[in-house]
């Protein structure tokens, strides 16, 4: 008699189901993970990688700029025309700066122009990387007032692998 008074107990009381734990994980998980959807989103970076070439029957064809950078060297040079300058690494922010001065001539040569394409040697170190895409996308030098400002170069860059020597 006394186990059938037990089981009638047991089927009246229903079961508790504590879901404390799992409301406090929702209440932290769902701000994290909307904060940080928001955060990927600003740090991308487009760039646009080099395409098939386009064949176009204009008689002079558009300035392709290429940016070679290699151990010893950074080689400036057009797809069409081949190459334009070349600069020894080896005067590090000299090489830099005759880059800019080159940068500036052919963007007053062509001031339509915005895209480049910078070809890196496998071995190039990524502070380097960064610096050269600097120079290739903006100038900075004193306007009118002399408070100095900056312009844009060519500020849609493609990367690519250079071609071997």
């Amino acid at each position: 008699m006394k186990s059938r008074r037990l089981r009638s107990r047991r089927a009246k009381d229903p079961a508790e189901l504590n879901i404390t734990a799992f409301l406090n994980l929702m209440v932290i998980l769902v701000p994290f993970l909307l904060i940080t959807a928001v955060f990927s989103r600003m740090a991308v970076l487009e760039l646009n990688l080099p395409g098939a070439s386009d064949a176009e029957a204009s008689e002079r064809p558009p300035l392709a700029l290429e940016v070679t950078v290699r151990d010893a060297r950074i080689e400036v040079g057009d797809r069409h025309r081949g190459a334009i300058a070349r600069f020894d690494r080896d005067d590090g922010r000299v090489a830099l700066e005759s880059l800019s001065d080159t940068l500036q001539r052919l963007k007053a040569e062509h001031p339509a122009e915005v895209s480049a394409t910078l070809l890196l040697e496998p071995d190039i170190a990524y502070d380097v990387l960064v610096q050269v895409m600097d120079v290739v996308r903006l100038v900075e030098r004193p306007d009118d007032d002399g408070a100095m400002a900056q312009y844009e170069l060519f500020p849609d860059i493609s990367i690519g692998d250079a071609p071997a020597r």
